[in-house]
């Protein structure tokens, strides 16, 4: 007994004893099957829940930005039409090769041409012919908008025509227009303009596109509702032509 005592007593000062077996294996067990699986559960319901959110938020993203987008268009087709549109001048057309002129301003249901200036900034200032019109473009309904300049360009050069895209995917597109034919009587709600000397007092338009987005309804008012004598006009640009050409004929 004493000597057990001394043996343990000597195990514990040099630390040379060597340890039980049983007590050994406890301290070298790793982790059991069950641990292993539920950390990979767990592991794995994370990974789900993380991707859940990047992907709810991808959609979030992706919807603000068609959002943005479809805002963006309703507001560029709104400018153009409040920016030409409604400063339409009350002129006579006299781009085509018939001797009967007619009046620049033509409505139909799905159709319009009318004459405005761009401003002075724009890189093709002055009065431009603008020919409106629902087309069909690589199975799709487009509103294309033709320009042209209204005065008959300097001798020896092309008409300059432009053609633009206004908006894509278009359903269903109409024109109304109000106003009288003599333009001072009170008016009415007409489907087409046609063979008129006066302006409209106000131009009604409806677009509805393919996606469904509503579109709210864009009635202009026009600012000039008369009739001007375009022969005044005619005369100034014949002296900016020949002004042209003289600066031309010095270069």
């Amino acid at each position: 007994m004493s000597k057990n005592r001394v043996h343990g007593t000597r195990c514990k000062i040099n630390k040379t004893c060597r340890l039980n077996p049983v007590t050994r294996a406890v301290h070298l067990r790793g982790f059991t099957l069950i641990e292993v699986l539920i950390a990979m559960t767990l592991l794995s319901i994370m990974v789900v829940l993380l991707f859940s959110s990047l992907k709810i938020c991808a959609d979030s993203w992706e919807k603000g930005e068609s959002k943005i987008t479809d805002v963006n268009e309703v507001a560029v087709v709104y400018n153009f039409f409040q920016r030409h549109l409604s400063e339409a001048k009350p002129l006579w057309n006299d781009l085509s090769s018939e001797e009967e002129r007619t009046f620049s301003f033509q409505g139909k249901a799905q159709s319009l041409q009318f004459i405005s200036a761009f401003p002075a900034s724009a890189g093709r200032s002055g009065l431009q012919l603008f020919s409106l019109d629902l087309q069909e473009e690589d199975n799709d309904q487009v509103i294309k908008v033709t320009i042209t300049p209204f005065f008959p360009v300097a001798e020896g050069s092309e008409w300059h025509k432009e053609d633009v895209t206004l908006i894509k995917h278009v359903n269903d597109f109409s024109l109304a227009y109000f106003g009288s034919d003599d333009g001072v009587s009170e008016g009415s709600w007409e489907e087409e303009w046609l063979d008129k000397e006066v302006l409209p007092r106000l131009v009604k338009i409806n677009i509805k596109l393919e996606n469904g987005i509503f579109w709210p309804e864009m009635i202009i008012d026009l600012k000039i509702t008369g009739t001007t004598n375009n022969t005044d006009l005619e005369i100034d640009d014949t002296d900016n032509s020949e002004n042209t050409n003289e600066s031309e004929a010095v270069e």
